[in-house]
């Protein structure tokens, strides 16, 4: 790590580069130095809104939120370098993907943002998947777009421009309409031969809406499609003054194409290689693996994305991860304050995630599900926790610990089946990251027999997409002649980057596929717990 004069030198001349990203509950801005390690940091919280049943962002908090977290960065830089922000190296913005920003010529709002929470587009999520033969989820930006076509929605005849929030902001800083690869794929599917939209799939969608006699074509008003390291624009003076209106800041500052959260989360965890993913593990979970190919079909329960770099990427997202897990431990707590013990709670996490390995690799038989609300993946739509036993099981606390383990990612291994067994995808290393990982060696463990595939965990997962951002604007000065975004990871970002791995058990491997086929016959009760409780 640099010293803190160095640095300072480092922000007056300019060199540093910052990444803002937009998440749903706080907007974070992380600036970082030519080693590529956070030297400050900026955040603002903010809540989105129910407004007429549209969960949404006004344009108002939106814009507030984005000069609030960049004056706490200012602050933070001036606190700890006694430094004036003037000017960066680059700039980056990522956000939440997916969602609909409609604007019309005059490049006015037509409808309140429509964020990714949202589940209004059913019926043009299922008639787009048929006509395209590809999977449409709800919150992506044409599902959205359709679904008010369907709806006869007034405002659809004055579309000019759709874009997410990312996109959104990178074009008021930049004037430019463009998008990152990877968020653009939550807006439209990708052709990842062109890495730009899918060309024959545009023609679809007109020649479904042609009767409509809509003013515009799907092609005209979608941004266009960039990745990695091309050139995105530069702050405009309006954009430096939207962004700090003190007017400290300069104009001119090269700007990174914007992207989504899943794509800064696969850069901050070294995971945008073909054969490569990640696993993001707290209270929801969701796993990303970099595909050599298309898939065959499409499938419900799994979403196609694209890295930043425009590689084809499957996702598995389930809802429910370690809330029941943490309940348990707290009940564990309970009993040792009880009796009149007192122990810290990681302490205790380590304690009961540590004695899950020496419970029998199939959970000697015990079931639980985690299910605290629906799970799309496994068909239900509302949720109960549950633990069952039979007579004959071996209940004692190793395998009562190891069932909660292995069924906190139960249905991420569903989905991960149909990646692994039935499309016989091939991966070399996954990465884990979030809560289920901070016990070492267990939750690593877990995964690793989980998906029959290797896991490492890197001490700096946890800088977040706001530091994958930075990095991407990083990649944009930075990057060498055909130096490509895997290649400036490895070798100038993570090549001493202090993880470990781990290979599967070949024992935790059988026992979770024995645990497996339980947990699929035991939905029924799962099932019946919904209907009946």
């Amino acid at each position: 790590m640099r010293g803190k004069e160095e640095i300072k030198e480092t922000i007056e001349e300019g060199k540093a580069v910052l990444g803002i990203e937009f998440g749903s509950t706080r907007i974070k801005a992380v600036l970082i130095d030519e080693d590529k390690n956070p030297i400050a940091s900026g955040s603002y919280d903010w809540e989105n809104q129910l407004v007429d049943n549209i969960w949404t962002y006004s344009m108002e908090k939106i814009q507030n939120g984005l000069q609030g977290c960049y004056q706490d960065l200012v602050k933070d830089v001036e606190a700890k370098y006694n430094v004036k922000l003037t000017k960066f190296a680059a700039l980056g913005v990522s956000a939440m993907m997916h969602g609909y920003l409609a604007f019309d010529e005059n490049d006015e709002l037509l409808v309140p943002f429509r964020t990714w929470r949202n589940t209004i587009t059913e019926e043009a999520s299922e008639k787009l998947t048929e006509l395209f033969s590809y999977h449409i989820p709800q919150r992506w930006s044409i599902a959205h777009l359709y679904q008010a076509i369907l709806n006869g929605e007034e405002h659809v005849k004055d579309v000019r421009y759709i874009t997410t929030l990312a996109g959104y902001i990178h074009w008021k800083l930049t004037g430019k309409k463009v998008l990152g690869n990877g968020d653009a794929a939550g807006m439209f599917p990708i052709d990842i031969a062109t890495k730009k939209f899918n060309e024959k799939m545009m023609d679809q969608f007109d020649e479904l809406t042609a009767e409509k006699n809509f003013p515009w074509k799907i092609r005209e008003i979608l941004p266009e499609v960039l990745v990695a390291g091309e050139d995105a624009g530069v702050l405009t003076e309006e954009g430096a003054k939207l962004l700090d209106p003190t007017g400290t800041l300069q104009s001119g500052i090269p700007m990174c194409p914007p992207e989504g959260d899943a794509g800064t989360g696969m850069v901050a965890t070294n995971s945008v290689a073909v054969r490569t993913g990640n696993v993001s593990a707290g209270t929801s979970v969701f796993a990303m693996a970099v595909l050599e190919k298309d898939l065959t079909k499409p499938y419900e329960e799994i979403d196609l994305v694209t890295t930043p770099a425009g590689d084809l990427v499957a996702m598995v997202h389930c809802n429910n991860c370690t809330s029941d897990l943490n309940a348990w431990v707290n009940l564990f707590r309970e009993f040792a304050e009880s009796m009149g013990m007192t122990a810290d709670m990681n302490q205790i996490f380590g304690t009961l995630y540590n004695k899950a390995l020496e419970g029998d690799s199939d959970c000697g038989g015990l079931l639980a599900y985690n299910y605290f609300s629906g799970e799309h993946i496994t068909g239900f739509n509302e949720g109960r926790p549950l633990f069952v036993r039979k007579p004959d099981s071996k209940f004692n606390l190793a395998n009562f610990m190891r069932v909660h383990l292995y069924t906190s990612l139960g249905a991420l291994k569903t989905g991960m089946n149909i990646l692994l067994k039935k499309e016989h995808v091939a991966l070399d290393r996954m990465m884990g990251h979030g809560g289920l990982f901070k016990t070492k060696g267990v939750g690593q463990r877990i995964l690793a027999g989980a998906i029959d595939t290797p896991v490492y965990v890197m001490e700096t997962a946890g800088e977040g997409g706001a530091w994958g951002i930075a990095l991407l604007a990083d990649y944009l000065i930075k990057k060498e002649d055909k130096e490509s975004l895997t290649d400036y990871l490895e070798n100038k970002v993570f090549h001493d980057a202090v993880g470990t791995g781990m290979d599967p058990v070949a024992e935790d491997v059988e026992g979770y596929e024995k645990f497996m086929e339980t947990y699929a016959k035991g939905l029924a009760i799962e099932k019946a717990a919904v209907e009946n409780l």
